[in-house]
């Protein structure tokens, strides 16, 4: 994993999203390292598809740069495992949580996860301490899974379901499920239908739509409409709209211009609209 522009290897931003306020990006996987090959995946196309856990960059050199990075106390919403990857297939995220809620209580943790591998018990395990969680569910049935994820021959959408069901039993966290519209894939009357009740029976917290902002990994992905994401959300039972213009890749790295991301105790504590 090389050092980006920003002289860290292993942190990115802080960005601001509407979600997540402003938000320290934790990026623990090698690029596209992933359990999915989405057909609209902004970073491109899969180039190691695994379901295999292991330590991809140390533990202790993650926690070396967060230590620097928040040892300055800088005025962030969230801390958030996110990325060219998929977080969840690093076996030591669960001790870096740990660790940053332990150290640094005064910030929330966040993991953006594609949520394949939340079916496996020691994977809901370390996420116990994270204060959100957000879940991609874009397909209620194996054939449009298939087309819209393109996942690891070992997956299959009934057993990511019911993983997030379970995981959602567990969790005593904040859950937002995300749905990204894929135009002629996931958006017809039966694929919403099946998502509704998916979703009813995982039971997030939150339920929010997304479509593509920039070029996906296929040319033929095309963005929802507003109009069409707005009757997505409808039929889905009142879904949040995320979508145009994402604003959590506008990037504030540290030493390019004058921002201050200081802030005074407690401050980023406060809960702000995302």
């Amino acid at each position: 994993m090389s050092r980006s522009r920003s002289g860290w290897k292993y942190l990115f931003g802080p960005v601001f999203s509407r979600r997540l306020g402003v938000s320290l990006g934790i990026d623990l996987i090698p690029f596209k390292t992933c359990s999915l090959n989405c057909v609209y995946c902004e970073c491109g196309e899969t180039t190691d598809l695994t379901v295999g856990c292991r330590e991809y960059v140390p533990v202790s050199a993650v926690l070396a740069e967060l230590e620097q990075f928040l040892s300055r106390q800088p005025c962030l919403d969230y801390l958030t495992f996110a990325g060219s990857g998929e977080p969840l297939l690093h076996s030591g995220i669960g001790r870096i949580i740990d660790a940053l809620k332990r150290r640094y209580p005064r910030y929330r943790v966040a993991v953006l996860t594609n949520g394949t591998l939340l079916m496996r018990p020691e994977v809901q395990e370390q996420l116990a301490s994270a204060d959100l969680v957000v879940p991609s569910l874009d397909a209620a049935t194996e054939e449009v899974f298939q087309k819209v994820n393109r996942p690891h021959r070992s997956l299959h959408c009934a057993a990511l379901i019911s993983g997030l069901a379970g995981f959602r039993r567990s969790y005593k966290g904040r859950l937002a499920l995300e749905v990204f519209i894929v135009p002629g894939l996931n958006d017809t009357p039966q694929e919403l239908t099946a998502l509704q009740e998916a979703a009813r029976l995982i039971g997030p917290d939150s339920l929010q739509l997304n479509t593509l902002d920039r070029a996906g990994t296929e040319d033929w992905v095309t963005p929802a409409d507003p109009a069409r994401l707005e009757e997505c959300a409808r039929i889905l039972g009142g879904a949040e709209v995320f979508a145009g213009g994402r604003p959590r890749r506008r990037v504030l790295f540290s030493g390019q211009g004058e921002q201050d991301l200081s802030c005074p105790a407690g401050a980023g504590e406060k809960k702000r609209g995302s």
